[in-house]
Formats: structure tokens, sequence, C-alpha cells
């Protein structure tokens, strides 16, 4: 690895946490004003047009396996622009960026907790119980510091979309590292984002059906072209690059950076709080986060 590869992906470490972060921004911002499955469709839409030109030559060249492996692209597109896509829009309706950042930031343990069941990766009781720290964490701002809310399940439906896309994408972080591929993270990408496409358009078809087919205006494109490039582009393919350079171990430490760069940025741009719970709820999920990740 170049000197230059590993000054891109040290960059990169510190721009993916706020790309991610970003979407869920955006989620809070655009709630109820654009049909979530048809954001969700044109996010990836237009980020599969913009990645076309530097990898449609080597997808081409790829076929071959693409062809070969196209059930683990499927599973990836469903995962990863799929359960993490719609549904975050939904979400943002009923439930904060704040709790939304902060409950994707258990991501790292479940990604050590599934590549633990799923393909045998050793963990220590000192990483357990920093998983169970972590979740403890997450499931505290799940219930919104009040525990008899397990009790009569009274959950907010936003904050159950957000854990479930928070389990897809570790899901999807465990195939992405255990999948071994020839393609090139740009050209594996590409890929991935073409099945998320196609994962997408029954449910647009469908969302259609039931609503009027929406009229899109100049701040609908522009937030279709943001998200794109921003929590699209800059994300996966920064976190593909980083997982690539620095080692899936390091990769997993940038989401250290979304409980800062979550409740700054939704304070920044949404003028949100942080309330008790959420200080509980990140007083857990640090140290949890430090124990269950490292080696």
């Amino acid at each position: 690895m170049s000197v230059t590869d590993r000054r891109l992906a040290l960059i990169l470490f510190f721009l993916v946490p706020a790309a991610l972060v970003s979407n869920m921004v955006a989620a809070r911002w655009i709630a109820g004003s654009i049909p979530p499955v048809a954001t969700a469709f044109w996010r990836w839409g237009l980020t599969l047009i913009f990645l076309l030109p530097f990898a449609a030559s080597a997808m081409w060249r790829g076929r071959a396996e693409i062809r070969r492996e196209w059930r683990t692209y499927l599973l990836l597109g469903f995962l990863g622009m799929g359960i993490c896509g719609a549904p975050t829009y939904v979400a943002g309706v009923t439930t904060t960026a704040t709790n939304a950042g902060l409950i994707y930031a258990a991501c790292p343990v479940l990604i050590v907790l599934f590549a633990r069941f799923g393909y045998g990766e050793a963990i220590g009781w000192a990483r357990m119980a920093g998983i169970a720290l972590a979740l403890a964490g997450a499931g505290w701002i799940l219930l919104r510091g009040e525990p008899a809310n397990i009790v009569h399940l009274n959950f907010v439906e936003g904050d159950l979309l957000i854990a479930a896309g928070a389990v897809a994408w570790a899901i999807y972080s465990v195939l992405l590292k255990y999948k071994r591929t020839a393609l090139d993270p740009m050209t594996r990408l590409a890929t991935i984002v073409a099945f998320g496409v196609a994962v997408n358009v029954p449910f647009l078809i469908g969302e259609m059906a039931l609503y009027a087919v929406p009229n899109y205006d100049l701040r609908d494109w522009t937030v279709f072209v943001f998200l794109a490039l921003v929590p699209g582009i800059t994300s996966y393919l920064g976190y593909s690059i980083v997982v690539g350079a620095l080692g899936a171990g390091a990769a997993s430490l940038l989401m250290y950076l979304v409980p800062l760069y979550g409740p700054t940025l939704a304070w920044i741009v949404l003028d949100e709080r942080l309330a008790i719970y959420h200080l509980v709820g990140a007083a857990l999920l640090l140290p949890g986060l430090y124990l269950g990740t490292r080696r």
C-alpha cells in the first residue's frame, strides 16, 4: 500500500462517519415531505449513474464473477440499499437524528457479534462485556430512558426502524469483509448499488400505486443529489477503501465518531438537544465500543 493510499484512508476515516450520519440528519429534515421509497430509489439510482462512468468497463470485465456471485450482491443490495434505505426515511418522521446516530453507534459491536456466530471469529470475555455494555446503551436509547417501556412494548416506530437498519448495516459489513472478490472497491460498490436499485423498484411501483406519483421540485432533486454523493458514494465507497487499506478492525473504530458527529450535526442543522437518556446511553456505548472492538 502506498503512502498516498494510506493518507486517503486516514482522511476518509474521519469523513465517513460524518457522511453516514448526514443521511439520518437529512431523513429528519425531509421527514414526510418526500415519499421514502422514492427517496431511496433516486438516492441509489443517481449514485449508480455517478459511478458507472468509472466502473462500467470493470463491471463488464468482471461479469463472470458478478454472474457467479449474483446472490451475494443481491443480498448486499437488499441490506445496504433496501433495509438501510426507505425505512430510514420513514423513521425520520417519528425519531430524531440524535437517536438515530446513537443507535447506529452500536454497529461495531454488532459486527463483532455477527462475525463470531457467522464466521467463528474469536471473542474473549472482555469483548463480550463490551458488547453487553454497548447493546445496553443502545437499548437505553430505544427505551428513551424508561425501563417500563419494555414491559408495555412501548417503542417509537422510528427507533425500531433505525435499529433494524443498524443490524442490516452490521450484516452488510460482515459480508463485505468475509466475501472475497476480485473487483476493486468502486466496481464492487457499483455492482452492489445496481442490485440495490433493482431491489427498490417493486417497492417504488407499490408506493406510486398507493399514492400519487410525486412531482419533484428543485429542492427534492437537490436532496437526491446530496444523498447520492455524501451518504451514498462517500460513506459506502469510503468505508470500503478504509477496510481495504487499514483493515476491518481499524475501520470499525470509525464508528466511535458517530456518537460525536450525530448529535453535533443534529444540533447544528436541526437544533436538536441532548436529553438525559442520550447521555446515559452514550456513557454505556462508548466504553462498550472500546471493549467490544479491541483486539
